[in-house]
């Protein structure tokens, strides 16, 4: 028997023994939505993460939604209404975030191997484009001439550090993001110098930590590093970017990143920061921490065997739409996300069982024996952790299986 991940506050029972997300029943969802598979995203869990969130930082850093965690429209439009600004990676999520009503102005478009034409379009739009490059940086300006707009214009920093224990590293050497950090203030005066609209700095070291002390470190030198080449350019950020790093516990033994801790020390951070950044605004920018823990993954049981003394619960789900939860999203070795019988949760184990899909591949496993409640043909499967990376980092399309529902409630 192997464990599975832990599963998230917020979820009961009704007396029947099914699972409840929000205020209605997992199989009531279902019949609503038509069939499985379902991903289910509740809004009041998304309201008490981004106040949780509010609660535990200082007043000075607003709060930015990195929308590649989760693009599915009603979530944006819904996570629109209660966050500071959405950061964008590509011009389809940058033409999402306009459509959710949130204020071009405050949209920030990052990532590297930007074209020319989504480089117009957040020029047109009047949203700022994180620069990845210097290259970059001069199809920007003469873009920005062409259109006759003054382009918004922050600066991507590759830092010379990394967030220790992040799942993902995206700063700290060699890297396809960002500005070196000696490159950064030649490129901040030409910026300057050739008339933009000059927004600041955008620094991401890493994402997916669940230390507080280790994410707290990495922000502190990443307003040491701020006000170093705010200094050295001889120019004030309007906005320092922290970039995110809170993580989720996805698996056994992981345990919640404490917000709080993370809170107090950045404002101890704040507090104590260089003149240079006196009059900067500061951002974090989360996109799992705050929706992941708001999603379940919903999917039925097709087939109940046993092969070689092995028994597999067969699923019309699989890793066409949770890659990550089958262990085929980066992780080195596979490890259980939280998953629970919906119709049976908070139900005693019984029996030690394989979670498979519906995929003709050995690769696609949702729980890898798992101790369970009994679960046979037409019970529900719910996978939590769900809000975040799966339905659209997942390929909906392998097999021809097509792509799963989704609902807000």
């Amino acid at each position: 028997m192997k464990p599975h991940g832990p599963i998230p506050p917020g979820f009961t029972a009704d007396d029947d023994g099914m699972l409840m997300i929000g205020s209605d029943r997992a199989e009531a969802l279902v019949d609503a939505a038509g069939d499985t598979p379902l991903f289910v995203y509740d809004s009041a869990l998304l309201t008490a993460r981004v106040a949780e969130w509010r609660a535990a930082m200082p007043d000075n850093v607003q709060l930015h939604f990195a929308m590649k965690a989760n693009p599915y429209a009603p979530l944006l439009a819904y996570m629109a209404r209660l966050v500071d600004g959405f950061d964008v990676a590509s011009g389809g999520e940058l033409k999402a975030a306009l459509a959710s009503g949130m204020a071009a102005d405050h949209i920030s478009f990052a990532g590297p191997g930007k074209r020319d034409r989504e480089l117009e379009a957040a020029i047109a739009a009047g949203a700022t484009l994180n620069l990845e490059s210097a290259g970059e940086a001069e199809r920007a300006l003469s873009i920005g001439a062409r259109l006759g707009v003054t382009p918004k214009l922050a600066v991507r920093v590759n830092p010379d550090f990394d967030l220790k224990g992040s799942g993902m590293k995206m700063g700290g050497g060699a890297k396809p993001f960002g500005v070196d950090a000696d490159e950064v203030p030649a490129l901040v005066r030409r910026l300057i110098d050739a008339g933009a609209d000059w927004q600041g700095f955008h620094i991401f070291a890493g994402s997916q930590a669940l230390d507080a002390a280790a994410i707290a470190e990495t922000q502190a030198q990443t307003v040491a590093l701020a006000a170093r080449l705010a200094d050295e350019a001889g120019a004030v950020p309007p906005l320092v970017n922290l970039g995110g790093g809170m993580g989720v516990p996805y698996f056994p033994g992981d345990k919640a990143v404490d917000a709080a801790a993370v809170g107090a020390a950045l404002a101890e951070t704040l507090d104590a920061r260089d003149r240079a950044l006196e009059d900067s605004r500061f951002a974090m920018e989360l996109g799992r921490w705050l929706v992941a823990e708001a999603g379940v993954y919903l999917t039925r049981v097709v087939d109940r065997k046993v092969s070689h003394g092995e028994t597999f619960l067969v699923t019309d789900g699989g890793l066409h739409h949770q890659l990550a939860a089958s262990g085929n999203f980066g992780t080195v070795i596979r490890r259980n996300y939280p998953i629970a019988v919906a119709n049976r949760f908070g139900g005693e184990a019984v029996e030690t069982v394989s979670v498979v899909g519906c995929l003709c591949t050995p690769l696609d496993r949702l729980g890898d024996q798992v101790a369970l409640p009994r679960a046979d043909v037409g019970d529900l499967i719910a996978v939590f952790q769900a809000g975040a990376y799966g339905a659209s980092a997942s390929p909906a399309t392998f097999l021809g299986q097509g792509p799963a529902r989704e609902m807000l409630v």
